[in-house]
């Protein structure tokens, strides 16, 4: 009867600890217009104290690290619009991309650039200050979502250095919409915060993307 007893307080006790120890489940995607997305996007005042570019360490091994590229290349390999050749070290040769914010082909990897869509400095002032070493990494080298890292032209990548919208927009007008939608993504999956000048040009631009809609899932 003892035994019966404690088996049954044993059982009660892992139960009552099960929950603590299964992970979270994962945050399913959510799709809104971008009008309603900029909404959701705390408004704080932005701070650069402290910012050291070093904080976010990049590139590293990326998605599969036994492929012998870093997070630079896996980017490229996944956005060529025709592939190319990998080399030892993973070296790039020939391919074609599309760099959508001034709306050119490239056909050399080294005039690539891959840009944060927003920039390490701007996150630093939006929040991730406050995160640790290990998030500001996954961060840098977030491949979960295509607007995280977007390969672009060199000159366009620096051109926007580490600007927000209300600072730099793309030169190819057409993608404003696209390229905003992308930005109020990234903030919303990394739940980074946006100051007053920002917001106001962010809902400027989404005024006239009515059919813009954002899709994003939060961060790990």
């Amino acid at each position: 009867m003892l035994t019966t007893v404690l088996r049954g307080l044993a059982a009660a006790s892992l139960a009552a600890l099960l929950p603590l120890t299964l992970p979270a489940p994962a945050h399913a995607a959510e799709t809104l217009p971008l009008a309603e997305a900029v909404t959701r996007l705390p408004v704080e005042v932005e701070s650069r104290d402290g910012y050291d570019r070093s904080a976010f360490r990049h590139w590293n091994t990326g998605d599969i690290p036994d492929d012998g590229c870093n997070t630079r290349h896996e980017v490229l390999l996944s956005e060529a619009v025709e592939p190319p050749v990998v080399g030892s070290g993973c070296r790039l040769s020939g391919g074609r991309w599309w760099s959508y914010y001034d709306q050119m082909w490239v056909t050399s990897a080294s005039g690539l650039d891959i840009d944060h869509m927003v920039p390490l400095a701007e996150s630093w002032d939006s929040g991730a200050s406050a995160w640790t070493a290990q998030r500001r990494e996954a961060y840098a080298n977030d491949q979960g979502a295509d607007a995280s890292l977007v390969a672009v032209t060199a000159r366009s990548n620096r051109s926007k250095a580490d600007q927000d919208p209300a600072e730099w927009l793309p030169p190819a007008a057409e993608v404003h919409c696209r390229y905003v939608a992308e930005w109020v993504a990234t903030k919303l999956r990394w739940r980074l915060a946006a100051d007053d000048a920002e917001v106001v040009a962010l809902r400027g631009v989404a005024a006239d993307c009515q059919a813009q809609t954002v899709t994003y899932e939060p961060a790990p």
